[in-house]
Order: C-alpha cells, then sequence, then structure tokens
C-alpha cells in the first residue's frame, strides 16, 4: 500500500461542519386558492337566482290564471244575466251568445289550469312532464287570448250601435260583459308571454 492512500485531508480546527440547507417547498399560487371558493359561491348564487326566479314566474303565471278565472266568470255571469225582455235579450243577438261561449271556455280554462298549479305548488308533484306541461300552458294560453279578443271584437260594434239609439239597462250590462272578457284576454296575454318565456328556457338546455 502507499503513502498516497493513507492520505486523507484534514478539515482545520474550530471549523463548524457545513450542513446543507432544507429547501422549501413550493409556494401554492394565491390566484388558485382565491378561485376555487368564488367559483362555487358563484354557482351557488347563480342557482339560487334561478329558483327564485322560476318561483316568481310560476305564481306570476298562477296569478294571471286567477285573474283570468275572474273576468271570464264575470262575463259570464253578466251576459246570461242579460235578458230584459223584447229586443233587451242576449239570446237575440249571435254576437252576444258567441261571447257568452268564449266567456264559458276561458272559465273552464283558467279555472282548470289555475287548480293544476296550485295542486303542483302545494304538493310538488307534476301532472305532466315539465316540457309538456310548457307546451300546453303556452298554446292553451295563446289560443284562448285569442278567441276571448275575437269574442270581444265582435261584440263591440253591436253595443255601439245600439248605445247611438237607446243607452239603457241592456247596452250597459253588454258594454260591462264585453270588458270583463277584454280583461280575461290581457291576463291571458301576459300568461302567455310568461308561458312563452318559460318553454324557451327549457329548449335551450
Amino acid at each position: 500500500m502507499s503513502k498516497f492512500d493513507d492520505f486523507s485531508p484534514e478539515k482545520p480546527a474550530g471549523v463548524p461542519p457545513v450542513t446543507p440547507s432544507p429547501t422549501a417547498p413550493p409556494a401554492v399560487s394565491a390566484d388558485i386558492e382565491n378561485q376555487a371558493p368564488s367559483t362555487s359561491g358563484g354557482g351557488v348564487s347563480a342557482i339560487l337566482r334561478r329558483w327564485k326566479r322560476e318561483d316568481f314566474l310560476k305564481r306570476g303565471s298562477l296569478a294571471l290564471r286567477g285573474l283570468a278565472l275572474l273576468f271570464s266568470l264575470l262575463s259570464f255571469i253578466i251576459t246570461v244575466s242579460n235578458k230584459h225582455g223584447d229586443w233587451k235579450n242576449f239570446t237575440k243577438y249571435e254576437e252576444y251568445r258567441y261571447l257568452l261561449a268564449i266567456a264559458i271556455l276561458s272559465t273552464l280554462y283558467a279555472g282548470g289550469q289555475a287548480l293544476r298549479q296550485v295542486n303542483e305548488l302545494s304538493t310538488g308533484k307534476h301532472l305532466f312532464r315539465p316540457r309538456t306541461a310548457s307546451m300546453v300552458d303556452f298554446f292553451g294560453d295563446q289560443i284562448m287570448a285569442y278567441l276571448l279578443i275575437s269574442a270581444t271584437s265582435a261584440a263591440i260594434p253591436l253595443t255601439n250601435r245600439m248605445r247611438e239609439g237607446a243607452d239603457n239597462i241592456f247596452t250597459d250590462s253588454s258594454a260591462s260583459a264585453i270588458s270583463m272578457a277584454f280583461f280575461a284576454f290581457v291576463a291571458l296575454a301576459l300568461s302567455a308571454i310568461i308561458s312563452g318565456y318559460k318553454l324557451s328556457n327549457q329548449s335551450s338546455f
């Protein structure tokens, strides 16, 4: 063995041993930490807003159909009771008979729809699938609104001609029945707008 094999460098006296410093773990980006809660919070708030909007639309549609039911029923009652003898009898005029028929249809339709919606809101059970119910609401509201405005448009000219010759309880009752039918038309027309909005939202998903 040579003398070089036994040689090993000695550390100078008084110098402490050098230890490697531990490396710090990589810092987590603050942006990533902040994004997760904000994203989840925004999703929850969006869902809550959507639920509130849907609940508002349901209650608004129910209120409009309730008004349509009330006005249609009043138009029906006023027309039926508009009998005062001789020519002052609604049955003698086709326009008033048509108004009565549409008032009956509107009363049945609005009443049935209102009962269905009350049942759905109270029990949470749906009689139809959501898309089917939206289509029934949309087309049903439009058809009944069209029939109501058609009936009022047919009865107004006749009533105006009568009031030019004689303004009496018969013509006043006829005008009142026409007004109630028109208000029912407005309520169902607004309900049709809500139904169309709901249907378009369902179609977009």
